[in-house]
């Protein structure tokens, strides 16, 4: 059995049903939305409508769905930052690094010079990534990086409009 993060309430519930200005694309089973955390301009992540934790909760009409959603915004990214490359990845558990108990499938446009250190270790290690292959992810700079990263509403909200502008029709 998975060991699931917990957060009562669900924070990307919240944020679906409260901030609907974070919200960049709608569909029936999926909703896209900012991050608020912008380790890379643009981070977006791929959420179910349905509260499920866990990819091994999805029906197959929302495999399919996240998936469909995912590459729209992966295109839209492409348009609008030119990435040197588009990283896709979803967490199960707290030993995977989840940590919050709703399914998200991260998408992220990816630059030279990130500053990530944290999530899935093979992030950071490219040529000016700021770790070198081979080496462990150290947690304590992660409060500092956050705080560096959380965007702005106004950020935010300008982010989500350029990507919105950049969505395939």
């Amino acid at each position: 059995m998975l060991e699931l993060p917990i957060r009562d309430p669900c924070d990307l519930c919240v944020a679906a049903r409260e901030e609907p200005w974070k919200i960049i694309e709608e569909g029936e089973h999926t909703l896209t939305v900012i991050n608020p955390w912008q380790f890379e301009t643009g981070q977006c992540c791929v959420i179910t409508r349905r509260h499920v934790a866990t990819l091994l909760d999805l029906s197959d009409q929302e495999c399919g769905a996240i998936l469909a959603s995912a590459k729209r915004v992966a295109e839209a990214l492409v348009k609008a930052y030119r990435p040197l490359g588009i990283l896709t990845f979803q967490n199960n558990g707290v030993y995977s690094g989840q940590e919050t108990p709703h399914f998200h499938f991260h998408v992220v446009p990816r630059q030279k010079g990130s500053d990530w250190g944290i999530g899935p270790p093979q992030l950071a290690t490219f040529d000016g990534a700021g770790r070198e292959r081979g080496t462990s992810h150290d947690p304590g700079g992660d409060a500092q990086r956050r705080e560096r990263v959380q965007a702005s509403a106004t950020r935010l909200a300008e982010t989500v409009d350029l990507i919105r502008s950049n969505l395939p029709t």
